[in-house]
C-alpha cells in the first residue's frame, strides 16, 4: 500500500471552486486562508491589495486578521511583538537567548529547564531565508500558490478532513503537542517539513488571534487539497458526511451500521 498521501504537483489551483467545495462539504464557519513567506519585503508588498499593520502584532492576529477579517495582511519582523512569533516562521533566530525560554520560565513552565525544552521541541522555520510573511483567504487567490494552507474546523469537521486525507494513499498521521506556542505544531511544522500539520491552538491563538473554543487548526501545503475535496466526495457518496447526525445511545446500532455496512 502506498506510503504517501495523495498529492498534486501543479501550481495552478482553482482556489474559489477549493473553498467553495470545503464550505458544501464541511460548512466551515472560519474562512480558509494561505499562508506564504518571500526572500525580500518588496516581494512581499508586491502583492495585491496588502495591508501592512500600523501596530505591533503576533503572528495569531496576522493569522486571525485573514481568517476572520478576510484581510491580506504582511509583516515583517518589526512588525511582530517579539522573538517567540518571528523564529517560528524564520524571521528571527533561533539563538541561545531564544532556546533559553527565559521569558516563559514562570510563566507557562515551571522550571527553567522545562522552558527550554519546550523551545527546543518546537518546529520552526530556517532562518536567514526570508525577510517576510503574508496571509491571506484562499479564495482571493492574491497568494498563488500560498505556502500552505489554513483550515480551522471542529473536531468533528476535522476528522472528516483527514479522512478524506487518507481516502487514497492511506498512512496513519502522527503529530506532536508542544503546548503553549502550539503555531509550531500547525504552520510551524508544514512550513519545515511540507506535511499535513494539526495542532490544538494555543492559549494566546485564542486570546490574540480570535480561534475559537471549539476549533483544530490543519496547516498543509495546498498540493494536498485536492486528495481531500476528492475523498470527501467519496464519503459523502457512502453516507458519511457532515454534519454527523446522533444516532442515539440506546438504539440498536444493527439499522444505522447496516446503511454503510453488509
Amino acid at each position: 500500500m502506498s506510503e504517501q498521501l495523495i498529492t498534486t504537483e501543479s501550481e495552478t489551483f482553482d482556489w474559489g471552486q477549493i473553498v467553495a467545495d470545503l464550505n458544501r462539504l464541511l460548512r466551515l464557519r472560519t474562512t480558509p486562508i494561505g499562508m506564504k513567506m518571500f526572500a525580500t519585503k518588496a516581494d512581499m508588498e508586491a502583492v495585491p491589495r496588502i495591508r501592512r499593520p500600523k501596530d505591533v502584532h503576533t503572528t495569531d492576529q496576522i493569522v486571525g486578521q485573514a481568517s476572520r477579517n478576510g484581510w491580506t495582511v504582511g509583516i515583517t519582523m518589526e512588525d511582530l511583538v517579539g522573538a517567540q512569533c518571528g523564529t517560528v516562521i524564520g524571521l528571527h533566530p533561533r539563538n541561545d537567548d531564544w532556546l533559553s525560554g527565559d521569558r516563559m520560565h514562570g510563566v507557562w513552565y515551571g522550571t527553567a529547564e522545562d522552558a527550554a525544552a519546550h523551545q527546543a521541541s518546537m518546529d520552526v522555520l530556517e532562518y536567514g531565508r526570508y525577510e517576510a510573511m503574508a496571509a491571506s483567504p484562499l479564495a482571493a487567490g492574491r497568494l498563488d500558490p500560498p505556502d500552505i494552507c489554513l483550515i480551522y474546523a471542529t473536531p468533528a469537521q476535522m476528522i472528516l478532513f483527514i479522512n478524506g486525507l487518507q481516502w487514497v494513499g492511506y498512512r496513519k498521521l502522527d503529530w506532536g503537542c508542544v503546548g503553549e506556542s502550539a503555531c509550531a505544531d500547525s504552520w510551524g511544522r508544514a512550513l519545515k517539513t511540507g506535511e499535513p500539520s494539526l495542532s490544538i491552538p494555543c492559549f494566546a491563538e485564542r486570546r490574540y488571534g480570535g480561534v475559537m473554543d471549539d476549533e483544530l487548526l490543519m496547516a498543509l501545503p495546498p498540493k494536498f487539497l485536492p486528495g481531500v475535496i476528492a475523498g470527501l466526495d467519496q464519503l459523502s457518496r457512502n453516507g458519511l458526511r457532515y454534519p454527523i447526525p446522533p444516532y442515539g445511545v440506546n438504539n440498536d446500532v444493527r439499522a444505522g451500521m447496516g446503511v454503510s455496512y453488509d
